[in-house]
């Protein structure tokens, strides 16, 4: 069983960092396999709806940024955290770009696989955020993993989030909680218990 946790911040060791690597001590003290993979600060571009994903699936057409190395990634996992700080109240633009573009080309890399967010702030917006990011879950039919509170850790540098001991317990009962379900999945699988075959025909685009 493996955990890709994805930090979408600008900054590889910052606070969003600090809040993904309590949830991986976790996941490696249940014996689950984790691994923290940064984003970056190279330009990546937005999802342009061009369709050409489907010539190649899964994986993106633009092939000169961090995408597709992560969907190869993601195909590997068993479950996910995303990881993003609060900007103007809303996850990074680095961090939807990535995962529009992850989901929309790759969606079966993701499907029913096990799914968290994470939002850090040095005060608000992090509520939103990490709404908007819960919502890439529900599309792919991923269960989402909760913890004792929302998913969340506050501070304007690493060593303020250390210091918010609430927050920390939080990564810390959503690594434990992650890697319950994921120890479930298996043990579904292993008694025949499957993924459902669910209906993808209809697509209704315009009532009239």
């Amino acid at each position: 069983m493996k955990v890709l946790l994805i930090n979408g911040s600008a900054k590889e060791k910052g606070c969003t960092y600090t809040a993904l690597a309590e949830v991986e001590r976790i996941l490696h003290q249940e014996g689950v396999d984790a691994e923290i993979v940064w984003v970056g600060t190279k330009p990546v571009s937005d999802c342009i709806g061009c369709g050409q994903c489907n010539t190649k699936h899964p994986g993106c057409i633009f092939e000169d940024d961090c995408v597709n190395g992560l969907i190869e990634k993601a195909k590997e996992a068993d479950g996910f955290v995303f990881g993003t700080p609060v900007y103007y109240a809303h996850p990074t633009g680095r961090i939807l770009s990535v995962l529009d573009r992850m989901f929309f080309s790759a969606k079966s890399a993701f499907l029913h696989k096990p799914g968290a967010a994470v939002a850090s702030a040095r005060r608000a917006g992090t509520t939103a955020s990490f709404d908007v990011l819960n919502k890439y879950f529900t599309i792919a039919e991923m269960p989402v993993v909760s913890s004792s509170y929302w998913n969340m850790v506050h501070g304007s540098k690493p060593e303020d989030v250390l210091q918010d001991k609430e927050g920390l317990q939080i990564m810390r009962n959503l690594g434990r909680n992650m890697a319950w379900l994921l120890k479930c999945i298996e043990a579904g699988k292993n008694q025949n218990v499957f993924v459902p075959e669910n209906e993808y025909k209809e697509k209704t685009g315009f009532i009239r």
